[in-house]
């Protein structure tokens, strides 16, 4: 999941209120109906406005027929809108709100922050060309992969963004200045899956079948527009080939300064980064550890690096991998209801499918589900990134490593129960718009981390007393790629400082090399995962939230626990957990225990 969740009938007017207008203090009296008008305001007119493909994501269709404005000067007047609501918020006194409204006016402050961040420091849109080529493939996927309106007026939607698509990819051209070569890199190796989705998805997906489109005009029309995008993408991607690569000089790292900015304003955490290192390698050492000894107990005749090694080999065939994965969701949901897990609020079951071409070079599994103000299209999709036509045997081994016997598990959980997907089904509860929008990654990815091993560590795939050899061998190597998962995130962890930082190093810099090294010898990883993992660092800096978050909601668990003594109830605290939304743990810590302890 992104930062950028999705929002709804929020969109009352544009009316600006005057005190806030003015930036000066607003009266204790207005501060709540104030703060109330500009948080409306501010998704109408910032948030959707230059987002609107968030807009179709979120539910909130009046922005489907829109595209973002990839132009510079679009840039400008986002940081000029950004800047203005900023002061406004800043003007409201947080000691007239009531609490949970403070924590939205702080998570408000910091997601402006973070986007001007964003465009005027880190500055994707001179350094990142993917941004643009799979920017429009998603803003076509929105309208495309939900049926949330008859064909005819999606598919005619689907046309207005068309058209705007080609210039798109000509203000490319003009904003892109001196990027990273592997940021190139990444762009191009995704430019054949986007061109391709555009040849055949998007006409099959509205062209063919039962609910195809009807009417003539807009057909005909599609049938100009599409294959104007097409021409405009194999245009970009020669351009970036013959043109940008050569000189594509640039340097993808953020610095210790802006990733530190950067982890405040995105997650409300502002430890130290020496500090944080250690604390993401003594995660990695305890888990290698871990791994050691359940890997004795699966064969003590084998090191744990060739026990991990035969892991690797235990997997579904591609083709059924699908299968294996949906085969883990009723005993996840048993699993979950008899222990008394967490509260499931529906019954509907997430639907399978192959990745999207965009996200496929840095993403091996993802769940997609609707936007929160979505009321006709209720399916949330359980991506999964198979093998592609064409790779060697090799490769397709290394890729299904990935998808061992443990990771299944691990990532089924992850994804679905009760990770990602039950936190979904728990947004209609969450208490505000900005709970429902704006999210912290250390909660939604920290969360869905935290799964993996507290389900295992209550008990699921676990072998009974008695069990046969064979089912105890299963349950340990289920262990495993739990472990291992944890693992990969741990070197996320230290790869992300390391990558944009230089933290510890010599000389303060970490190479592409150095953290591809480092996924395979510590992370215990395929040198294929290791050079996805790594590309995904380039572009996501601060992808340590993983572990990060999971550290974090274990030690709220337990100072939770400490405070409640013998009332405490896992399912309680888990429940008590989703209804605070998406927001940072730091703000969910002071609803949950009343305090501002620490995080770590």
């Amino acid at each position: 999941m992104t930062n950028k969740l999705p929002a709804t009938a929020l969109l009352l007017g544009s009316l600006l209120v005057a005190p806030a207008a003015r930036t000066q203090k607003v009266s204790a009296d207005g501060a709540m109906q104030t703060f109330n008008y500009l948080s409306e305001q501010f998704f109408s007119q910032v948030y959707f406005k230059f987002s609107p493909t968030s807009g179709t994501a979120a539910g909130l269709h009046q922005y489907d027929a829109q595209l973002e404005d990839y132009s510079a000067a679009a840039v400008a007047r986002e940081v000029a809108a950004l800047r203005g609501f900023e002061k406004k918020v800043e003007a409201i006194d947080p000691g007239a709100l009531d609490a949970p409204v403070v924590a939205d006016r702080e998570i408000l402050l910091n997601d402006i922050r973070s986007e001007l961040l964003s465009l005027e420091v880190i500055r994707a849109w001179e350094k990142n060309p993917d941004s643009y080529s799979s920017g429009i493939t998603s803003s076509a996927f929105v309208i495309m992969e939900r049926p949330y309106a008859p064909t005819d007026t999606r598919l005619r939607a689907l046309v207005e963004r068309e058209k705007k698509m080609p210039q798109a990819l000509l203000e490319a051209r003009k904003n892109l200045k001196n990027p990273a070569r592997i940021s190139t890199e990444i762009a191009l190796e995704q430019i054949d899956g986007d061109v391709s989705f555009f040849e055949s998805d998007v006409p099959s997906a509205f062209l063919n079948g039962p609910d195809a489109a009807t009417d003539a005009a807009t057909k005909a029309e599609f049938a100009r527009t599409n294959a104007a995008v097409i021409a405009a993408l194999k245009s970009y991607g020669a351009w970036m080939k013959t043109d940008l690569l050569p000189r594509s000089n640039g340097d993808f790292r953020l610095g210790a300064e802006t990733f530190q900015k950067k982890l405040a304003y995105d997650e409300m955490v502002d430890i130290p980064l020496d500090r944080l290192l250690a604390i993401a390698m003594s995660d990695l050492r305890k888990n290698q550890a871990e791994f050691a000894r359940v890997a004795k107990l699966v064969d003590p005749a084998k090191t744990p690096q060739e026990v991990l090694a035969e892991l690797a080999t235990i997997h579904p065939a591609p083709d059924q991998l699908l299968n294996a994965f949906h085969g883990t969701f009723d005993s996840l949901i048993a699993f979950i209801r008899e222990k008394q897990i967490i509260t499931i609020p529906s019954d509907v079951q997430p639907t399978l499918e192959e990745t999207p071409p965009f996200m496929r070079a840095t993403t091996f599994a993802s769940m997609d589900p609707p936007g929160p103000f979505e009321t006709h299209s209720a399916k949330a999709y359980f991506n999964v990134t198979l093998p592609e036509k064409g790779w060697t045997a090799e490769h397709v081994a290394e890729h299904m490593a990935s998808f061992n016997v443990g990771t299944i598990v691990s990532t089924s959980v992850h994804e679905a129960y009760p990770g990602h997907y039950i936190q979904f089904l728990w947004t209609p509860r969450f208490g505000s718009t900005i709970r429902k929008l704006l999210g912290a990654n250390t909660n939604i990815e920290g969360w869905a981390h935290y799964c993996e091993q507290m389900m295992l560590d209550q008990g699921y795939a676990a072998a009974p007393a008695g069990a046969t050899p064979e089912h105890v061998r299963q349950a340990r190597l289920i262990r495993l790629g739990q472990i291992q998962d944890a693992l990969l995130r741990d070197a996320r962890f230290v790869n992300s400082i390391k990558l944009h930082t230089g933290e510890g190093e010599p000389g303060g810099k970490w190479t592409v090399e150095q953290a591809e090294e480092f996924f395979v010898k510590e992370g215990y990883q395929s040198p294929a995962v290791a050079e996805v993992e790594t590309k995904r660092g380039t572009g996501d800096p601060t992808y340590l939230y993983y572990t990060l978050g999971k550290l974090e909601i274990m030690k709220l668990r337990e100072d939770v626990k400490a405070k409640q003594g013998a009332a405490f109830n896992l399912q309680s605290f888990h429940d008590d957990f989703m209804r605070q939304g998406f927001a940072p743990i730091k703000v969910i810590r002071k609803a949950m225990l009343g305090n501002d302890s620490p995080v770590l």
